[in-house]
């Protein structure tokens, strides 16, 4: 089984996705095939696999990102059609996908899924410097949650006032864009100096969770992977 739709993302024009405002971001459907979006839902990694990241202090006075994450490696056990669509992620055709969206020629990817509570939020943030980007696949459908719970990835326009090192809020912005995160959907975006993005707390029945997939595009040059490799030792 094919997971990825080759005809949907070769209709993606890299350019028009680099000319987008208050910085690149595309909010594509169907870039997963309905069989392949399908077996990925029907077969979801379960909660106890996940690590319960909630309350951590984040810097710049941010407000902390609560949530449930899960993050892949070759050492972690997770149902096969997932173990399939990350083989697939890895191969050639996906990566210069990337290449071209993004208009480089290095990149490194993770993976990792978060599930995410009633009350909690993503504080409007810029990713770190060493991102490209992120490839957010969104696993929630009309069966299972209502629009009016939120969840919607938010792309944030400040018209370039604030510093990457503070702690605005969601309201404090010129611009707030909604991403649409039910059904076959995913959002890309690119790291920009300005790239500001969250989600607004949760407000859905207790025992419900938001669901994403992310595919992290990181900087393949030798200079970000040692600096990468500095943070995970340090």
């Amino acid at each position: 089984m094919e997971y990825l739709n080759y005809e949907k993302m070769d209709a993606l024009d890299g350019e028009y996705f680099r000319q987008q405002q208050p910085y690149p971001w595309l909010n594509p459907e169907g870039l997963l095939t309905a069989a392949g979006y399908q077996a990925l839902r029907d077969n979801l990694p379960g909660i106890a696999l996940f690590k319960k990241v909630f309350g951590v202090e984040r810097a710049h006075g941010q407000q902390s990102h609560d949530r449930y994450t899960l993050e892949y490696s070759d050492k972690v056990v997770v149902p096969a059609p997932w173990q399939d669509f990350v083989d697939e992620l890895r191969g050639p055709r996906y990566r210069e996908f990337l290449r071209r969206i993004f208009g480089v020629r290095l990149l490194d990817l993770s993976y990792h899924w978060h599930y995410t509570p009633n009350g909690c939020s993503v504080s409007p943030h810029c990713d770190a410097r060493h991102k490209l980007g992120s490839h957010i696949f969104y696993l929630n459908t009309a069966e299972d949650w209502r629009t009016e719970w939120g969840g919607e990835t938010l792309i944030l326009d400040d018209g370039g006032r604030f510093r990457r090192d503070s702690a605005p809020g969601f309201d404090d912005f010129d611009r707030v864009l909604g991403a649409d995160a039910l059904g076959n959907r995913s959002l890309i975006f690119m790291q920009r100096k300005n790239s500001w993005h969250g989600v607004r707390e949760i407000c859905c029945p207790e025992g419900e969770l938001r669901k994403v997939f992310i595919v992290v595009v990181n900087s393949g040059s030798p200079v970000a992977r040692v600096r990468r490799f500095l943070r995970k030792v340090a």
